[in-house]
């Protein structure tokens, strides 16, 4: 057989196994974010506050046939959390630079499931600095709703962050980062 007959059937031959092997059953969620939230938990010994965003965009890669979330990625603007104090805003901003780095994100590198736990490996990207963090997390299935809550710890030292003081007295060293997070598994635009 010559190399111009062999390359159609080649063709013909990739056309067939493509057509009656499986489909790729992993697709990207995008998170509602009417639905989900970050907070930011931060202490000092007068008082403790929150930051609570629901500007919080992220993407799981979800396969259907395993039931797993393959890879996660999550960012949220730094001026978008509110502590219900504009003062304290302002002044989180301007410690953490938001201007400079308006972002706090994290990108999976790998997920290990067992039941509803999760540890989740990464890659936390704030204040200009990366660092690899594992999250334990629990995912929750409710009707057509994939949640994923979890939390971490942050140390202000760890991402060069000077740490905030009220009255001369330094705020905690960490800081605690809390999420729920929705995803719509029956949502077209998830496909």
């Amino acid at each position: 057989m010559n190399r111009s007959s062999f390359a159609p059937l080649l063709g013909v031959g990739i056309l067939f196994l493509l057509a009656f092997t499986a489909p790729m059953t992993s697709r990207k969620l995008i998170a509602d974010k009417a639905k989900s939230v970050m907070t930011y938990t931060m202490r000092h010994p007068m008082h403790t506050w929150d930051g609570v965003s629901h500007d919080v965009q992220s993407a799981v890669v979800y396969n259907d046939a395993t039931d797993r979330i393959e890879a996660v990625a999550v960012a949220a603007k730094i001026a978008s959390f509110d502590s219900q104090n504009a003062n304290r805003d302002s002044h989180t901003i301007e410690i953490v630079e938001g201007i400079k780095y308006p972002r706090v994100t994290f990108t999976s590198t790998r997920i290990d499931q067992a039941g509803d736990k999760l540890s989740i490996r990464g890659n936390l990207f704030f204040h200009g600095v990366t660092k690899l963090i594992i999250i334990d997390g629990i995912r929750a299935d409710k009707g057509d709703w994939l949640v994923v809550t979890g939390e971490f710890s942050i140390k202000m030292s760890d991402n060069n962050v000077e740490r905030p003081s009220l009255m001369m007295v330094l705020t905690e060293e960490s800081f605690m980062i809390k999420f729920s997070l929705a995803y719509n598994k029956a949502a077209l635009q998830n496909q």
